[in-house]
Parts: structure tokens; sequence; C-alpha cells
């Protein structure tokens, strides 16, 4: 069961990293079924972010009563029937419209997979949600190439985002049968308080929320950032600087491959100080490459050493709050996002100010930021810590002969 609801949930993460994915790629077609300019686009995708903001936040309270199975199941479905809705508005008005319901069903989608992820991490009782986000890099990667491969084959926009919302939707479907249910509630903490008061969350969630607002802002920056500065500051051929976020993402997908065997073995607090150090000292050598070479080296390096961040983030906010951890889930994601949405607009803004190798060196005073800020992240179990040494007891897959965790109890 437990291995079940672990690949069901890094499924889950691949299909919802493939709807992007292919969203991305084919921005530039959509530019071209609509004759759009470049801040209409723009208005998009802010439309698009701000709309998984609102619904993150707005939903908070509905995450921690029904938990993140019965979300899940109903949202990851409804995100491909509104992605579909994309491919078929017939204007720019309807495409907006189509776009908002998009970010929304996304973003409830988002936290309730981090929910789930939370769920099964703590059923095997040890970090498994960097795996979790690797699911994330692959789907990326996936939906990245067939938006290439479909452009290649001359198919439009409505044509390439409508099968993606095909192919996904009965995916979807599938998939709510692999979810654990989440733990019961305590009771006396459930009935200590009514109304806005028993909804509240510790302080300690919230500073969680800072360090994924931080990371957010980080990987976003990269993101909408990268092939302008390879390109416009470093002269790189159009081909050589669309490398530069790809790099990038394959050094996320190695790093959280291994991440949680990392976290398990140096522990949460020098996991984060680490990460954020290398993160600096990456965007440091990309920020003072001499040539493109060199810079997309800084990159591979910033996606290894940043790619456990935001994982750790959300696994701890599961922790943080133990009598609602969907709802803690929740709250960082939608810091998370909120930094997603800011990094670019003020790595634009001090570009303009300055140059864009100043606006892109932010990025080194942000992974300092969370290098000092993992000091002071609660650490509420056993799985926050490091191992003390190798041959330590560290609980196991289902199905081995060493495995003493109880099964959960199915719904």
């Amino acid at each position: 069961m437990l291995f079940r609801a672990r690949s069901g949930t890094f499924l889950t993460f691949a299909l919802a990293g493939l709807l992007t994915g292919v969203w991305v790629a084919r921005l530039p077609a959509l530019a071209a079924k609509f004759g759009t300019t470049e801040g209409e686009i723009g208005i998009v995708v802010l439309v698009w972010g701000l709309g998984a903001v609102a619904a993150m936040q707005a939903l908070r309270g509905v995450m921690s009563r029904a938990g993140s199975r019965a979300v899940l199941r109903a949202a990851l479905p409804l995100t491909s029937l509104s992605f579909a809705a994309v491919a078929l508005a017939p204007s720019y008005g309807m495409l907006l419209a189509a776009v908002v319901l998009f970010g929304m069903t996304f973003g409830i989608t988002d936290i309730a997979m981090n929910a789930q992820g939370s769920v099964v991490e703590q059923a095997y009782r040890r970090p498994v949600m960097s795996g979790m986000h690797a699911g994330w890099c692959v789907g990326a990667m996936s939906g990245g190439v067939f938006g290439v491969v479909t452009a290649a084959a001359g198919f439009g926009f409505t044509t390439t985002v409508l099968t993606a919302a095909l192919l996904s939707l009965p995916a979807g479907l599938a998939l709510g049968r692999t979810y654990l249910p989440d733990p019961a509630r305590p009771r006396a903490r459930a009935a200590s308080g009514t109304g806005r008061r028993a909804r509240r969350l510790p302080p300690a969630v919230y500073l969680i929320g800072v360090l994924a607002f931080i990371a957010f802002m980080t990987e976003g920056s990269i993101a909408d950032w990268s092939g302008l500065l390879l390109y416009d500051e470093m002269g790189a051929t159009e081909a050589v600087a669309a490398a530069g976020y790809p790099v990038f993402e394959l050094a996320m997908l190695l790093g959280r491959l291994v991440g949680d065997r990392v976290r398990v073995r140096v522990g949460t607090r020098r996991l984060l100080t680490g990460a954020g150090i290398g993160t600096a000292l990456g965007m440091g050598v990309v920020v003072l490459a001499p040539g493109p070479g060199v810079a997309i080296a800084g990159f591979f390096v910033t996606g290894l050493m940043v790619c456990t961040v935001v994982p750790t983030t959300i696994s701890l906010a599961g922790t943080a709050a133990p009598d609602q951890p969907a709802a803690a889930v929740a709250q960082v994601g939608a810091m998370g996002y909120g930094g997603l949405l800011l990094g670019p607009v003020v790595v634009g803004f001090l570009s303009e100010a300055t140059s864009l190798r100043v606006g892109v060196g932010m990025v080194v005073v942000l992974a300092l930021l969370i290098a000092a800020g993992a000091r002071f992240v609660p650490l509420r179990t056993s799985m926050d810590v490091a191992a003390p040494a190798p041959s330590a007891a560290v609980p196991v897959e289902a199905g081995d002969p060493n495995d003493t965790r109880p099964e959960p109890v199915a719904a």
C-alpha cells in the first residue's frame, strides 16, 4: 500500500509538471493564435499565477477539513478539464477567463499533491518529499519535449494543449485510487476552539513559508531570466541561450533523486544551510562568468544545490501543525507561489535600473537568506535529524523483511 501511494503521488507530480511543461513550451504558439503582444502574454501568465495563489489561500480551510486525498481526487481531473478550456478558448477575453480557472484548479492540485506527499512521507517515517518533487522535474521536461515535438510536427496551440488535456484526464482519475487518507486530527485539539481561532496556524508555519517564498523567488528568477542573461549579456546564440534553463532543470532532477538520502545523512538544518551557500556560490559563478559556457555550468551547480529547498519546506510544513497538516502545506505553498510571481518582477526592475547581471545577482542574496534562516526552522520529527551512523536503523520500503512499520489503515 505504501509503495503504491508513493508511486501514485510521484506520478501525480509528474502529471502536473507535464501540463506545466506543455503550457510553457507552447506559449509562443498561443501568441500566434491570438496575435497577442508580449505584454498581453505577460498578463496571461500573471493571471494564471494569481488564480493559483488565490485558490491556495482561499481553500486552506477546505483542505484542513476534507483532507488531501478527497481534494486531490477532484482537483486533478478538473485541472485537465480547465486546461482543455484554455485550448478551446475562442477569444482573448475568454482565454483570460479559462486561464484563471486553470490557475485555480492547478493551484488546488499543487497544494493537495504536496499535502498528500506529506501524508506518504509521515507513513514512511523518513524523508521522501524530494523524490516526489523529482517527479515534477520529469513531467516538466517531458511536457517540454512534447511541446517541441508537436511544434516541429506543425500542430498549433489548440491541438497540442487539447491533446495533453484529454490524455491527462483518465490518468488523473486513475491516480485517485492510489492516495492515502490523511491522519485523523486529534479530537481534543480539534474541539478546543471554534471558528477563526481553531483554524489559526502556528508561527512556525509562516517561518517555513518565508523560506519557501525565497526558494520559489530563486527558481522563478532563473526560469524567466536565464535565457536573456546568456543572450543579451554574454552574447550566446539563441540555441545556446535556450540551453540554460533545461540544464538547470536537469540538475534539479538529479539532485532531487538523491535529496532525501542526503537529508537523512546530514539532517535538515545542515541540508538547508548547505543548499543556500551552494546556491549562492553557483549563482556567483553565473553572474561573474566571462562567457556562456561558464554561466551554464553555474546554472547546473545552482540547480543541484537549490533543488532540495522547496521539497524540504513542504515536508517541514506537514509536521509544523500536526492537527492540520494539509492547511499548513497550503499556506506554505501559497507563500511559495507568491515568491514565484514576485521574483522575476524584482529582477526585471533591478535589471532596468542597473544591469541584468546585477538583477540576476539578487539570487545570491536570496540564497544566503536561505542559509541564514535554516537555523530557525522547527524540527518536530525524527526524520529531521541526521542519522547517527550508516548502520542506524532507517525505515525501509514496504515488503522488505526488515520493515517493522505498521501498515496504515485504509479508509
